[in-house]
């Protein structure tokens, strides 16, 4: 299976790209996951079907790349003016979103057509980037703030695991548990 860039590519290529991604989400709101097929996509995508073989190598690759596409954050999270609140109101809406029907697809997807490891490391990358920014902000303000790596262990790792094997019960209580019993007690940094 190729593997696929790990950055956007340009010119014909990302026009490409951004045509089959659209064709699978207008086919997917349509008629549903079960009725995609590759010909179907490069149809409507207006490409032939040994093109999105050539570049994704089979519908789950290609649905993998879609899923990493659309679970990459739209915005930095809000600011609003402490770590606790910060990063709260980042895990609920984390949860929110990745606990959706739709995100708990897109997430398996990016597993499953990446045997490789690439889309869920880069997924991972997503929430990295996130997590630092709320601390970096907090560090600005002169707060005591965790590393990134205890924020991914202690908030981020129990939701994804919760979200994708024990979603039943999940809420904004939980997410702000997990930080708080993070922000309370602390231990060692990685």
């Amino acid at each position: 299976m190729p593997s696929r860039p790990t950055v956007r590519p340009g010119g014909r290529s990302a026009r490409i790209q951004q045509s089959v991604h659209a064709a699978v989400r207008d086919l997917v709101a349509e008629s549903g996951r079960d009725a995609l097929t590759v010909p179907l996509i490069a149809a409507r995508a207006g490409v032939t079907p040994s093109t999105v073989y050539r570049r994704w190598g089979d519908l789950q690759g290609l649905l993998s790349d879609v899923a990493v596409e659309r679970l990459r954050p739209e915005a930095p999270p809000e600011d609003l003016g402490g770590l606790a609140e910060d990063l709260a109101v980042w895990a609920e809406r984390f949860l929110e979103e990745m606990g959706s029907a739709p995100g708990r697809t897109y997430v398996r997807d990016a597993l499953l057509g990446d045997p490789e490891g690439g889309n869920p490391v880069l997924c991972s990358s997503y929430a990295a980037e996130q997590v630092e920014t709320v601390l970096a902000r907090a560090a600005d303000r002169g707060e005591d703030a965790p590393g990134v790596e205890t924020v991914l262990d202690r908030v981020v790792a129990p939701l994804m695991y919760r979200i994708l094997f024990r979603p039943g019960g999940l809420d904004a209580g939980y997410a702000r548990g997990l930080v708080a019993d993070l922000l309370t007690a602390r231990t060692p940094d990685r």
